[in-house]
């Protein structure tokens, strides 16, 4: 993609990586590189430095905030948020909820890209550490405290579970890639540049530089699962057709440096202390130590000594560097190594770092002999249907139910009218009726469909055939809901057989277009160049009630498949 007079989109701007993309991407004259961070001093400075460096006014830009959570709490520290039920019980909403449309435009970066409207991000925010940090293993204790306590602390049980909740990984990882996914369609970003992480430096379990006495800590194996789920979303992201062009580049090694100074030492952004101690000043051992002494101790200045920073990862003593980055262990790699491999990819270059392309290449895709062995399964299929004079239709297992309810109204079509003419040709008030009647008599075919879970909503609109159980509305909708006919509209879409007269409009309409669209399809000299012709839908004098709904699902629903 060609990167000139285009808006660059840099998330994790102020980092190591970032800041070096930034100042690689500079060179292929971009329209205007905006840079984010989660601070703003560090987003205003870094683009401030960029600017004077490059000579230019506002090439560089700044945006800070919280990309993981709502615009309203994007400036906000998480304790503030958690800490409060109201914004506790409106992170778990976000994140557990059914995706819509207002949990989209609440988000941060709905509000980014709506701002900003990038042609191409560049995505070099930690994502898997943003979110595996947050250690669900320490909520999870919490919650167990106060089930074992003999308090009964209502209040603080729930305070717990919420925040439990809150810091679920994947319901987080997987909400996080929906609202990035659904606002580069919105906004139609070209292109999406991830740099990502292994979560070990490249290192197997087998890795020294952990989080606590386990080796590997469970929050480091948590941040490798995260940053797994997360190649693994953008490899689907990647494989969907009409979205942004998706690239994902994962170093294994420390990544450095930034600068080598001397200076005051800090941890978690606090500087440490330096404090006085006398050698014949001592605790005698015994049955209980404290981890934290209550005795006083006098301050007597801060840690000053020589370090190497390396950006996100924090700063490193001279030891400290010099053991990671020892031939063996975790070694290290140069930002503008990395930055180098992300331009020329985005220009078009084959530099083999993407991981998306390398799953492409080793993943196993349908196969010639499958495909041929599907004409042989389905001509089973059909024989045994016939020995036993029945109709394998659905099962609610493959899902969703809209799969279900398709198949079934589709079924109906072929069996009052056998073929596609006939169908298109009759009156949609006489298909309802038709159809009706032809439930109402049939007592199997009628039984099996709401023994499955799906309700039959009547001509009239107003009258629901169901089973003792259905699936649509969702268990997550409870088991007493408010109705209303917008919700009935919405029920019967995803998974209500709809016998009104307009929904056979609706199937009349599809099968017009499939009829128009095959006859285009249909080339004399019979190429290769068309699947869906006359003789696929075998000229129309039957129905094929997988093939009508496969269209569907491919047309539609916009389900097709990008690569086979």
């Amino acid at each position: 993609m060609d990167i000139k007079n285009k808006r660059i989109l840099i998330f994790g701007g102020w980092g190591l990586v970032g800041s070096a993309v930034a100042k690689r991407i500079y060179e292929c004259e971009p329209k205007q590189i905006m840079l984010t961070s989660l601070f703003k001093d560090e987003a205003v400075q870094i683009c401030k430095d960029l600017n004077k460096e490059f000579g230019t006014k506002n090439l560089f830009v700044p945006w800070w905030g919280n990309l993981f959570v709502r615009y309203d709490y994007k400036d906000m520290p998480r304790e503030q948020y958690m800490n409060n039920t109201a914004g506790r019980r409106n992170i778990i909403h976000d994140i557990v909820d059914e995706l819509n449309e207002q949990i989209l435009m609440k988000s941060s970066i709905y509000h980014l890209l709506r701002e900003f409207r990038p042609d191409i991000i560049i995505d070099c925010i930690n994502t898997a550490t943003a979110i595996a940090y947050q250690n669900i293993y320490k909520s999870s204790q919490d919650v167990i405290k106060c089930l074992e306590s003999k308090n009964n602390d209502y209040d603080k049980l729930c305070e717990t579970s919420e925040k439990l909740i809150c810091s679920l990984y994947i319901p987080q990882l997987i909400r996080h890639v929906q609202i990035l996914y659904n606002s580069m369609l919105i906004f139609k970003t070209g292109f999406y540049f991830k740099v990502g992480t292994s979560g070990t430096g490249g290192m197997g379990l087998n890795i020294p530089f952990t989080h606590s006495e386990e080796k590997p800590s469970r929050v480091l194996l948590s941040k490798s699962s995260v940053a797994g789920a997360q190649t693994l979303l953008l490899f689907l992201m990647a494989r969907t057709p009409n979205g942004p062009m998706v690239k994902v580049a994962k170093p294994t090694a420390s990544i450095a440096w930034k600068k080598i100074g001397y200076g005051e030492i800090k941890r978690k952004g606090k500087k440490i202390k330096i404090y006085d101690s006398d050698i014949k000043d001592t605790v005698r051992l015994g049955n209980v130590f404290k981890r934290n002494i209550d005795k006083k101790f006098k301050e007597i200045g801060n840690y000053k000594t020589v370090y190497i920073d390396t950006g996100e990862n924090g700063i490193f003593s001279t030891g400290e560097f010099e053991t990671i980055s020892t031939v063996g262990q975790m070694e290290f790699i140069t930002p503008e190594e990395i930055a180098e491999d992300v331009i020329r990819e985005i220009l078009g270059g084959n530099t083999g770092r993407d991981v998306v392309s390398a799953l492409d290449g080793a993943v196993m895709d349908p196969t010639y002999r499958a495909g041929y062995l599907q004409q042989h399964a389905a001509r089973k299929l059909e024989e045994l249907e016939k020995k036993y004079k029945t109709s394998s239709v659905a099962f609610e297992m493959l899902g969703p139910p809209r799969l279900s309810k398709l198949l079934y109204e589709v079924y109906m079509i072929k069996l009052l009218y056998g073929n596609f003419d006939k169908f298109i040709k009759a009156k949609p008030s006489e298909i309802s009726r038709k159809i009706f009647g032809y439930l109402a008599k049939n007592n199997k075919l009628r039984n099996e469909i709401v023994s499955l879970g799906l309700p039959v909503l009547l001509p009239n609109g107003k009258e629901v055939l169901r089973g003792p159980s259905v699936i649509i509305p969702s268990e997550n909708e409870g088991d007493i809901i408010n109705s209303s006919r917008k919700k009935i509209e919405k029920w019967t879409y995803d998974g209500w057989l709809d016998l009104r007269t307009n929904n056979w409009k609706i199937w009349q309409n599809r099968f017009k277009v499939i009829r128009k669209q095959s006859e285009i399809f249909t080339e004399p000299d019979h190429s290769s160049r068309y699947l869906f012709n006359n003789y696929y839908w075998s000229n129309f004098k039957e129905i094929n009630i997988g093939k009508v709904v496969g269209w569907i699902f491919i047309h539609e629903e916009k389900g097709l498949r990008m690569k086979g």
